[in-house]
């Protein structure tokens, strides 16, 4: 009976893990998810016991070493960062309407939304100005059907706010589509300059 149900635990909770992981949802979903690959690890090692298969075994109890590491690392330490980005974004917020501050790490996967809600991509870096304080271009990813190809572009840091967890574009659909794509693996020193940036540049 139990060699049946750790069975299906093992492997169940591993998959859970992976897919908990892998979705980049902040800390704490992060963190969960070493806890359940933790007590996957755990069911594996007890298989492995019931089994007598000693590599198993072994495998197992160093990936338990390592998962209690993450669970340490990103619900204990990340967490504590991403409570203290939280708290410094909301007390930027207290003297004005609007938040003063955005988190970086927040802003990184954030959806990128235009005036209608309408998502045009996600942001995967900013690119900061190492002589200049600011931001020199943010870099948004477009995703084909099924989150099959992708497209980078730059943006002007000028036409994206980051408010509310979105990343929300002055520029429409239209003229972020127009935007001179980017190599996946050679981005520019700068902002490309064959196409303006200015909302409302292709009206």
């Amino acid at each position: 009976m139990w060699e049946w149900a750790l069975g299906w635990i093992a492997p169940a909770a591993t998959m859970i893990a992976a897919m908990m992981t892998a979705a980049n949802a902040g800390a704490r979903v992060t963190g969960w998810g070493f806890v359940v690959f933790a007590i996957g690890s755990v069911a594996w090692s007890l298989t492995a016991t019931y089994t007598h298969q000693s590599n198993l075994l072994l495998t197992n109890l160093f990936l338990t070493a390592i998962n209690l590491i993450g669970v340490w690392r990103w619900l204990g330490r990340q967490a504590r960062h991403e409570d203290g980005s939280i708290k410094a974004v909301r007390k930027s917020s207290q003297a004005g309407n609007a938040p003063t501050l955005f988190s970086a790490s927040a802003a990184v996967g954030a959806n990128v939304i235009d005036a209608s809600s309408e998502k045009l991509g996600v942001v995967i870096d900013l690119m900061l100005k190492r002589d200049h304080r600011g931001l020199a271009y943010v870099v948004i990813a477009q995703y084909g059907l099924g989150d099959v190809g992708e497209t980078l572009r730059a943006v002007d840091p000028a036409n994206i706010e980051f408010t509310g967890g979105f990343a929300h574009s002055k520029m429409s659909g239209k003229e972020f589509d127009a935007l001179p794509a980017l190599q996946a693996d050679d981005w520019p020193s700068a902002l490309p300059s064959e196409v303006r940036q200015d909302p409302g540049a292709l009206d």
